[in-house]
């Protein structure tokens, strides 16, 4: 039996590497997927895939998640089309250059206007889908949000202090939100978080990697730090996806589910 038959989920970020794939993991277990992002481009390419692997139904809205206008835009064209919004996934997310701390800066060099962008696209484009979205589940008394944290929320990774600071800052809301829908609008909405450790991807390659294909001296540290001894695959974020999101998982709300090959568990010794 499929565990999200005729949920209505979205999807941000769903055009990215993690956000893509428990979009394609949701549509095989039965979900109609939105899938929303600032790129229609690299949300057809997706959409595509996932229409070919599904006989559900699918499709894409170009949108930034920081403009409250557009989401409500979205929300309407959704609740048009489907009727409901059962699922919420906050998959967006980045990082900006500026926000980070390079072996030979100091925090002092710290560029406070991406720092900002930093924590804008992380803590606030998960809230104002939260506060779009997540009104309708209110009104319905039920439905289930799912925000991407990160190995940076619980613990001080060097060098991305804007990214770090932020998702800390969306985790601890995870928990806040959590708390807030269960006490007021009943015991069938619920809101947690996964926290992926270290999968490749296009924006952390560089750091992993250097240009002979080999890992990179912080690429190996982590490594050494994961006694999986590896980096994570895309794939293997969709089976905690699905489970916090369907029934199997109807008591669980407010955690952070680390998805880490036991990086965060283990003190290096």
């Amino acid at each position: 039996m499929k565990k999200l038959k005729r949920k209505t989920a979205i999807i941000t970020g769903g055009g990215g590497a993690l956000g893509g794939a428990i979009a394609e993991a949701f549509a095989i277990e039965g979900a109609n997927i939105i899938l929303i992002g600032r790129s229609q481009e690299s949300l057809n390419e997706k959409l595509t895939a996932i229409q070919s692997l599904t006989g559900v139904e699918a499709s894409a809205i170009a949108c930034d998640v920081l403009d409250e206008k557009a989401l409500l835009n979205a929300k309407g064209q959704i609740l048009s089309d489907f009727g409901s919004i059962d699922i919420l996934v906050n998959a967006a997310g980045g990082n900006q250059k500026g926000a980070t701390i390079s072996p030979n800066q100091t925090f002092f060099d710290l560029n406070i206007p991406d720092f900002e962008k930093v924590v804008d696209l992380n803590l606030m484009g998960t809230v104002l889908p939260c506060q779009v979205f997540g009104e309708v589940m209110a009104n319905q008394k039920t439905g289930v949000i799912l925000n991407v944290s990160s190995m940076a929320a619980d613990r001080v990774l060097t060098r991305v202090m804007g990214y770090s600071a932020s998702k800390a800052a969306m985790e601890n809301f995870t928990k806040s939100l959590a708390i807030e829908m269960a006490l007021k609008f009943g015991d069938a909405i619920r809101v947690n978080a996964l926290a992926p450790g270290f999968f490749l991807a296009e924006q952390n390659m560089s750091l992993l990697y250097d240009e002979a294909g080999n890992l990179s001296e912080r690429g190996s540290r982590i490594i050494e730090n994961t006694p999986m001894n590896r980096f994570g695959k895309h794939e293997e974020i969709k089976g905690a996806a699905v489970f916090l999101c369907s029934d199997d998982a109807k008591f669980i709300t407010g955690i952070s589910l680390p998805i880490d090959g036991g990086f965060s568990a283990f003190s290096g010794v």
